[in-house]
Order: structure tokens, then sequence, then C-alpha cells
């Protein structure tokens, strides 16, 4: 049986690879392993170690802590999903990964003009 936890790092795997637009073929080369492993971690059917969740965060670059963002201090929730449905959308996959691909200066300029336009709605 998947554990919840197992599950919503494998999510965060996942969702953190869309973003950067990498592929599992993509990120199992960079840690060293076969892609159906990835496999395997993203739908939470295998547990990732400790070492290899440090190597996927390198891969990733994000801090090892991200993968765990979102989970209750009581207990684990099996069905966080980190965006929702939100990055199953080709658009809004998209948008993020253009936002991303900004500067970062400019990024959190444009950050900021979303977030004014958000509130004068």
């Amino acid at each position: 049986m998947k554990h919840p936890v197992d599950v919503h790092v494998g999510k965060r795997i996942r969702h953190r690879r869309w973003m950067v637009g990498m592929t599992q073929q993509q990120l199992a080369t960079k840690v060293g392993i076969k892609f159906q492993q990835i496999q395997k971690y993203e739908t939470g059917m295998n547990r990732v170690s400790a070492s290899r969740l440090w190597d996927i965060s390198h891969a990733l670059e994000v801090p090892v802590a991200y993968f765990f963002e979102g989970l209750g201090a009581e207990e684990p929730m099996e069905d966080v999903s980190p965006a929702g449905d939100l990055l199953a959308d080709k658009e809004a996959l998209e948008l993020v990964r253009s936002y991303y691909a900004i500067p970062e200066n400019q990024r959190r300029q444009l950050f900021e003009l979303a977030r004014v336009l958000s509130n004068a709605a």
C-alpha cells in the first residue's frame, strides 16, 4: 500500500520536473537511474531514499524541504497536490514554464504587476 507521504513527495517531484520542462528521462540521466524508477517515485509506488531525494533536489534545483511542503504536521494528506489541477492544464503549464524562463529581476516585476492587476479585478 502506498504511504501518503511517498505519494506527496512523488507529486512534488513530478510537478517540479514539469515546471522546469524536464522529461523523466532527463531527470533519470541527471540522477543516474532509469526513467522507470522516476515513474515509480512520481506515483508513490517506490519510496525515495534520502540520498536519492538529495540527488533529485539538486537536479531540479530546489531544497530537499520543497518535496515536503504542504504536508500537515498532524498527519500526511494523501490527496494533497502542490498546485492542484492547475498544472494539468497545458496553457497553465506553458505559462509557468515561460515565467521561470524570465530573468529573476524581471520575473519579480511581472509578479508584482500580476498581483496589482488581480487586486484591481
